[in-house]
């Protein structure tokens, strides 16, 4: 499977190369995330954060008293973010010449159906996470694979979130489009994801050399890896 399969975008603004909306997500803010994140963590933590995207969770992880050093490849997304250090660069080409307390790739970035491109995510995270750190990843619990529908939501500012397009291309795979109103703005992102159960993430934690240390919570969709 071509990355071209896996990722494409449209709507008003940059796209960016996995297919994100750079004008949708700068509009967006953060839930619960940084505080199960900073929870997770010792006070103070310096965080590499991959995938920062527009700064979503960046910003309030600084408030917090973090550290944090910014990733993304899209500088339309880095050029969003202040008070951090940002990196624009590839996920899996990434090469910092120090390591973190904490490793951070969130939003289901692991999840990717490229198995080659998720094992150079993770080898990113062993190459970066100081020794006695850890690395926290975010996954859709494995059980939402199996039951997912298409949906729309709407929230109390005018913005819709729509899943549609549902497919399963293949084992484990799920294919399905996103689309997200704001307004008269109208995005669109078309992705591909492989379902990570509890084995398959830590053979490929392994692979990568970390393993499964714990898990944030109990639908067991934050993971916690520490090195072998």
């Amino acid at each position: 499977m071509t990355p071209r399969r896996i990722y494409h975008g449209t709507g008003p603004g940059p796209i960016t190369p996995d297919g994100c909306a750079v004008d949708y997500y700068a509009t967006l803010t953060a839930g619960d995330e940084p505080g199960i994140i900073h929870s997770a963590v010792p006070a103070g933590a310096s965080i590499l954060e991959l995938g920062a995207g527009a700064g979503r969770i960046t910003r309030p992880l600084l408030a917090l008293g973090h550290e944090v050093v910014a990733v993304d490849e899209s500088p339309e997304m880095l050029a969003h973010i202040t008070g951090a250090e940002t990196v624009c660069s590839p996920i899996q080409t990434l090469a910092l010449p120090r390591t973190f307390d904490v490793v951070l790739l969130m939003s289901f970035v692991v999840e990717t159906a490229d198995d080659d491109l998720r094992a150079g995510f993770l080898r990113t995270c062993r190459a970066h996470v100081a020794d006695g750190g850890c690395v926290i990843l975010q996954r859709k619990p494995p059980e939402w694979y199996d039951a997912v529908r298409p949906f729309e939501r709407r929230a109390g500012d005018g913005r819709t979130v729509r899943m549609t397009g549902i497919s399963r291309p293949g084992p484990g795979l799920l294919e399905a489009t996103m689309v997200y109103t704001v307004g008269e703005r109208r995005w669109t992102h078309t992705f591909v994801s492989r379902r990570l159960d509890d084995d398959y993430l830590e053979r490929s934690l392994g692979e990568a050399g970390l393993t499964v240390a714990g898990f944030l919570d109990d639908e067991r969709g934050w993971v916690r890896a520490v090195p072998r």
